[in-house]
């Protein structure tokens, strides 16, 4: 996901490279699921003003600083990139056997049991 997200914004390599590795991470994880791998894969989608309250927290909070470089905010300067690089990945590789649970974590506890939510219902289903 580096390759559709990261380095397709950073110009890490050309977008033959970011474009051909959707089919790549598709057919890996198909592959993955032809022999039993259950996957969900989440996206934790914050609000930018929620991603700016994080941020000045992690700056203010001795034990959180460590969270927080000056590249998560030149990086931020770059949100609707982002965020247009996220949802062609997320329309391009969430799959029937591999999709993508869009998660609302802007409320970090509802975030985490929309997640734990998610993967009992993968796992029951795995099993009946």
């Amino acid at each position: 996901y580096g390759r559709v997200l990261v380095e397709r914004l950073e110009g890490f390599c050309a977008r033959a490279d970011w474009e051909r590795a959707f089919n790549e991470i598709n057919g890996f994880e198909r592959q993955l699921t032809d022999f039993g791998v259950i996957i969900r894969k989440f996206w934790l989608a914050t609000t930018a003003d929620e991603q700016l309250r994080r941020f000045k927290d992690r700056e203010v909070t001795p034990y959180k600083q460590y969270k927080i470089t000056e590249e998560d905010w030149r990086n931020r300067k770059k949100w609707d990139a982002y965020e247009a690089a996220a949802c062609d990945m997320i329309e391009k590789c969430s799959t029937e056997n591999s999709p993508w649970v869009l998660v609302e974590a802007n409320d970090k506890n509802w975030a985490r049991i929309k997640v734990l939510k998610t993967v009992e219902k993968a796992l029951k289903q795995a099993l009946e």
